[in-house]
């Protein structure tokens, strides 16, 4: 890398997965934040010309912005890898552990994190089993309300909170047509939290923690990426303690799993201020209604000297 050229940074956003659309926002926000920096940024789709392009331009570091399966299973971390170039965020590893949201869970729990009680249950054991035995089963063990959500995936696709017993049989539904092994846990009451972390080399940092308040209630897919259905708070309404032990809580999820980079973990602080660990993003969205840039700039980070940032971290790592 000549020290001085501009950093040549190769932002992958797109894919197959449900959340390609996603994904491209997020590879079209980050790119034009780095060219605002200084830096050389060119979007590119994971396609056949991939391999070829990045043989022939070799970029100073590679920035993954995919979300959904291959881009957060840690498949292109390994791809990458064997191409031996830089790039920003998550090892294979790493990305693995955080994809399986109960891996992750189960990971947590031993270090000492709070994380709802719950079951995992692949889509073959109704069929084997019979569905109504095994949900009855569900709510004996875990009571109501429920969440349901696939074990793998981000953007809360599939995603549905159960009040009664009857529902449970179309959240099935609706959790399978994005994969094909069911999370089942027990719905947390209080604050819904996304914390942001950085991480330049030095340790996790958590971002201020950011709350979010839905108009029906559920953080799905459509309040998520449509604006007027959400309302932050940056920092949450939560006191000094409770933000404190959010913050404490992310950073732990990004050291414990060994994420690098950038993280995003979910969470709920209940009414005692205990959070509830969910599920951690390693590759968390960048669009303009997304929860990092939203916590990055309430910490008064301007966001292409922070991409930039990152991005010369991970070329020098």
């Amino acid at each position: 890398m000549d020290p001085g050229q501009p950093l040549e940074v190769l932002v992958l956003a797109g894919g197959l997965s449900h959340e390609r659309d996603v994904s491209l926002r997020s590879g079209r926000r980050v790119a034009e934040a780095l060219e605002d920096a200084g830096a050389t940024a060119t979007v590119h789709d994971v396609d056949a010309d991939l391999l070829a392009t990045i043989d022939a331009h070799r970029p100073d570091v590679v920035w993954p912005l995919l979300h959904g399966s291959t881009g957060e299973d840690g498949s292109i971390r390994d791809l990458l890898e064997l191409l031996g170039v830089p790039a920003v965020g998550t090892g294979a590893a790493g990305s693995r552990i955080s994809w399986s949201k109960p891996v992750s869970k189960t990971i947590l729990a031993r270090a000492g994190v709070a994380t709802p009680a719950s079951v995992t249950l692949p889509e073959s054991i109704f069929r084997e089993v019979g569905a109504r035995a095994v949900l009855d089963r569900v709510v004996d063990r875990l009571g109501l309300p429920l969440v349901v959500k696939p074990s793998k995936g981000g953007s809360a696709l599939g995603v549905s909170l159960v009040t009664t017993a009857e529902q449970l049989p179309r959240a099935m539904v609706s959790c399978f047509s994005y994969g094909d092994v069911a999370l089942i846990e027990q719905a947390v009451t209080g604050v819904e939290l996304g914390v942001s972390v950085v991480d330049l080399g030095e340790g996790p940092r958590a971002l201020p923690p950011v709350e979010i308040v839905v108009d029906d209630g559920l953080y799905d897919y459509d309040a998520r990426y449509n604006a007027g259905r959400t309302e932050f708070f940056v920092p949450a309404r939560l006191g000094a303690e409770a933000l404190e032990a959010a913050r404490t809580t992310a950073e732990t999820a990004h050291r414990v799993l060994g994420l690098r980079g950038l993280s995003r973990t979910d969470m709920i602080v209940d009414a005692d201020g205990v959070p509830w660990f969910l599920e951690v993003n390693s590759a968390p969205g960048m669009t303009e209604t997304s929860l990092f840039p939203l916590a990055a700039e309430a910490d008064g980070l301007g966001l292409p000297e922070l991409y930039l940032q990152v991005a010369r971290a991970a070329a020098h790592a």
